[in-house]
């Protein structure tokens, strides 16, 4: 099931989406009690409940056209949790771009724990919205077409054996990034959580659908494709990485784990190949869709 936040008639909702026929259906309230469900986090905590009524949909379809697709979680309540150099190409070509602080020579680029960052909920854009150029702040802005994790059920000490009866669904994230402001500031969190700087979306689809294990990931810029892999390279597979960040951090439903990205990002072509104004940026996950962002002046 693909589940989306949009705007109609000026109102945020949440719906099921049914993109082979342009169409939303949206769920403003519980069965049982007609509580109001104000937004996606609503829908993942009342899931079980509200699992009926997702499943007939209704009679008030919309058609996508008419409305105004939104993040599906447009403000997380909590930051969005990312895994850097996970797939092994990418990891070798980020070495040695001169802007990875978490290696210093060739022999350590593959890393032996997942390394975990965060990027801030407030750079969460949405489908078709425009990513900001930095202007006279950055020069060196990269894309990073990435697989997103949403918990469900969420907990503490989470064995890699249970994890994925944490998981609530999946969905895209572009992890944009300042190179020059990771390779400055020696850490990862400034350049990534730039105003604008983690498109998401454009729905999400429930764990049930999808089997992770093999989702093509793909990137175009402009229509030349860039980044061409598969889940099946993650060095840190899903499991994995939810077992180590519950370790010693309690999951919440909604919490948003970005799961890396695979080879081909701009630093790691000579010369690097960063984006600049006018720039579309469209990325594909098998499964789930298409998000496409294109890159203006801020």
């Amino acid at each position: 099931m693909k589940l989306a936040t949009f705007i109609c008639s000026g109102k945020s909702m949440v719906g099921v989406v049914a993109p082979e026929n342009d169409s939303v259906w949206p769920v403003e309230s519980l069965p049982k009690d007609g509580k109001r469900i104000p937004d996606m986090l609503d829908v993942i905590r009342h899931y079980d409940s509200l699992l009926p009524v997702l499943q007939s949909r209704g009679s008030n379809r919309r058609s996508l056209h008419d409305v105004k697709l939104q993040a599906p979680i447009p403000r997380p309540t909590r930051n969005i949790m990312c895994v850097g150099k996970n797939y092994h190409e990418h990891a070798h070509e980020f070495s040695k771009s001169g802007f990875d602080s978490s290696s210093t020579s060739s022999t350590d680029a593959i890393p032996t724990a997942p390394i975990i960052f965060t990027k801030i909920p407030e750079c969460v854009i949405a489908n078709r919205a425009p990513i900001r150029y930095p202007a006279g702040i950055s020069d060196s802005v990269d894309y990073e077409a990435e697989l997103a994790v949403v918990i469900g059920r969420g907990g503490r000490g989470i064995r890699r054996e249970d994890a994925l009866k944490h998981v609530w669904g999946y969905t895209i994230v572009n992890d944009v990034t300042a190179r020059d402001w990771q390779g400055r500031h020696k850490q990862w969190f400034l350049g990534k959580s730039f105003d604008t700087f983690c498109p998401m979306g454009p729905w999400i689809v429930t764990a049930d659908e999808l089997d992770i294990g093999d989702l093509n990931v793909r990137c175009w810029v402009n229509d030349e494709l860039r980044q061409n892999a598969n889940t099946r390279d993650l060095i840190f597979d899903v499991p994995t990485i939810i077992e180590a960040i519950s370790a010693g951090i309690t999951l919440f439903p909604g919490d948003v784990i970005a799961t890396g990205t695979p080879a081909g990002v701009g630093v790691g072509f000579v010369p690097p190949k960063f984006l600049k104004p006018g720039d579309r940026v469209r990325i594909d996950i098998s499964g789930i869709g298409t998000l496409t962002n294109t890159v203006e002046d801020g």
